[in-house]
């Protein structure tokens, strides 16, 4: 089939510092699809050069690509995440629709994909208004920081939670938006609160589609390894920002070490609650213990996470949350919060998870996970055995991508 794609992130470059799981999904999904598809792919212009220097390496004849931008003066509201890089997202979709009308005219497309940018709120003006089929996601955002962690951010911060929710309910208010949903064939979610956040008539054609994987070839490159220092070793990663709550992880560690000292616990990335974490962990009295280890590309990270005994993340605001999935990978446990990408992830198979009920229940909850795995070794051997078997089965993009070729069979019909 034709098949056109909005990928607003698309890229897959190793050394980019802090390269999104969106930027991910955009990529390997085209890569699947163009398998048994013609592809063309609507993508922003800012990953032009990522992914002309990556078709240099493997063509793709089967995907071309169009790259859209919108005017420079616009340009400043993409250095606000805080709603400004929305905006620009959803005024980048307009200038897409009138694109894709135009080459639609040429093309005859049998299938719109929106897939990037990936979630469950924003209007699809190419969905709602171009005249073909059309499949959605997957996409998350429904997911909230529970009101009882909230209170423990600064004024700033709660306040930024509720422009985002009052933002949401706006945009999933859109009249472009319920359209576009109405119209949609399928709507692919990437967790539980992303579907639950569906009206019920949209949910019978809903489905739930992970937003993260890993590549065959990293699968069998980066193999699970054993601890190789003597001290018990807990590995977290990740933007080091309020939102990732890396000092709910801090203080759990540090009930932890109290029962067992012999013990470690490192953090990579780097953000603006870098100084705050590490005046906690010295107030903590366990500097010596927590270790900031800055970022390291891709590569680096994957095989310090091997050489873990367990991996911890305590973010509560990740709709798909890669760096989990990748852990999984590495036969690593994982102890996570209950919610969003995470906790559809993981399960009690293959990991810990800690219902985000309150700050001072989850840190006692993360703290006793790890304790269970520090006592067996056994646990932590099955539990990271069963996470890799079901990479392996589930979250490979190869397997990704057969399942999604298999949606596009059964809904449009080849």
């Amino acid at each position: 089939m034709k098949v056109l794609i909005c990928a607003y992130s698309c890229f897959s470059e190793s050394g980019v510092k802090f390269i999104g799981g969106e930027a991910l999904l955009g990529w390997h999904m085209v890569l699947q699809l163009s398998k048994e598809h013609k592809v063309w792919v609507f993508t922003h212009g800012y990953n032009q050069k990522a992914i002309e220097q990556m078709l240099q390496k493997n063509p793709l004849p089967n995907a071309n690509f169009c790259y859209i931008i919108l005017p420079k003066w616009l340009s400043f509201l993409e250095r606000f995440h805080g709603g400004g890089i929305q905006i620009y997202a959803y005024l980048w979709q307009i200038k897409a629709y009138f694109f894709a009308r135009k080459l639609h005219k040429k093309i005859n497309f049998d299938v719109f994909h929106h897939l990037t940018y990936a979630n469950d709120w924003m209007a699809s003006y190419i969905g709602a208004f171009l005249a073909v089929p059309y499949i959605r996601g997957p996409g998350g955002g429904a997911h909230r920081t529970p009101k009882s962690f909230l209170a423990t951010y600064p004024l700033g911060g709660r306040i930024k939670e509720k422009i985002r929710a009052i933002g949401q309910w706006m945009f999933r208010h859109d009249p472009v938006f319920v359209i576009g949903q109405r119209k949609a064939k399928v709507i692919l979610v990437c967790n539980n609160e992303a579907f639950n956040a569906l009206p019920k008539k949209w949910q019978k054609k809903a489905q739930l589609f992970p937003v993260n994987g890993i590549s065959t070839e990293d699968f069998n490159k980066y193999l699970p390894q054993s601890a190789i220092n003597n001290a018990f070793s807990i590995i977290t990663a990740g933007k080091l920002i309020r939102l990732k709550n890396f000092d709910l992880a801090i203080r759990a560690f540090k009930i932890f070490d109290e029962e067992f000292p012999n013990s470690k616990f490192s953090i990579i990335g780097d953000g603006q609650e870098k100084s705050n974490l590490l005046q906690l962990a010295k107030e903590l009295k366990i500097s010596d213990k927590v270790v900031f280890e800055g970022w390291i590309d891709r590569g680096q990270l994957l095989k310090r996470v091997s050489s873990a005994d367990v991996f911890l993340f305590p973010s509560l605001r990740d709709g798909g949350g890669a760096v989990v999935v990748e852990a999984m990978a590495l036969a690593k446990p994982v102890v996570c919060m209950d919610i969003g990408g995470p906790g559809f992830h993981i399960d009690g198979s293959v990991g810990i998870k800690v219902k985000p009920i309150d700050p001072n229940q989850a840190i006692k909850e993360m703290a006793a996970g790890l304790s269970r795995l520090y006592k067996s070794k056994n646990l932590r051997d099955s539990l990271g055995n069963a996470a890799r078997d079901r990479v392996a089965k589930i979250y490979l993009w190869d397997k990704l991508g057969e399942r999604m070729l298999k949606i596009y069979k059964e809904n449009f019909g080849s």
